[in-house]
């Protein structure tokens, strides 16, 4: 795909995120003015990691979006967007030095093909990526990306999230079944000091907040292009 056409696309996400530490219900954040840039090498990758999706699509079903466009839009877009909070200084205008303050590993549950975990790996190579994908198809799905886009700091664990022991920095989950299962899950991968950041519906806003009161929830961040569409950050509070 163009990567002119990508980087186009992709903007909106972009923008630089507010932080905030007041509860779910209080009022979205504003976007903030400045949108971040992709270096032409991760405009490159994000395209061959298309190319790559459509084609292992055709045999096995790794999204219903079909269309490249969408594909940027719905899924790296909405993925960028979490790592462009999450980890706000890039990693392709800074030095891995320089992000002192992020945490250095991160666990994506149940990544189908991918996201959010990838591109977040794309915007900060710096971190320590674990891949948490049971379905075996899709799981070699995520091997080939790693090595087709030569990423290291990999992890793919082909299992079930409630099989894995350890814990991280920061958790991941989007568009997952059965969330009020999965959810006291992901919050068990959590380091003692760690955040949990959640791409969901607003609908499922207060239920985060009640699964999980023992965690301090961020304002939620509304996705670009979308009705509904939040990224909602927990963060761990220490025992007491």
């Amino acid at each position: 795909m163009d990567m002119a056409r990508i980087a186009e696309l992709l903007q909106p996400f972009l923008r630089v995120p507010l932080a905030a530490s007041d509860v779910c219900h209080s009022e979205p954040a504003p976007a903030g003015e400045e949108p971040a840039v992709l270096s032409p090498a991760q405009l490159h990758l994000i395209s061959t990691y298309i190319d790559i999706l459509l084609r292992w699509n055709a045999r096995i079903n790794l999204t219903a979006i079909r269309d490249p466009e969408d594909i940027v839009t719905r899924h790296f877009g909405e993925s960028l967007l979490a790592a462009r909070h999450l980890f706000p200084v890039s990693s392709s205008v800074s030095s891995v030095s320089s992000v002192v303050k992020a945490p250095d590993s991160l666990a994506d549950i149940g990544s189908g093909a991918g996201f959010p975990g990838l591109p977040i790996k794309l915007w900060a190579p710096h971190i320590s990526l674990t891949l948490i994908e049971s379905n075996h198809k899709k799981a070699a799905f995520l091997r080939e990306v790693a090595r087709a886009l030569t990423l290291t700091g990999i992890n793919i664990q082909n299992a079930r999230a409630e099989a894995v022991t350890a814990t991280f920095d920061t958790v991941t989950l989007r568009a997952v079944e059965r969330f009020e299962h999965i959810l006291p899950t992901a919050a068990a991968l959590v380091a003692p000091t760690g955040r949990l950041a959640l791409l969901i519906s607003s609908a499922q806003c207060d239920q985060a907040v009640s699964l999980l009161p023992h965690f301090r929830w961020s304002v939620p961040v509304p996705v670009p292009q979308s009705n509904s569409r939040i990224l909602l950050v927990g963060f761990a509070r220490k025992a007491d």
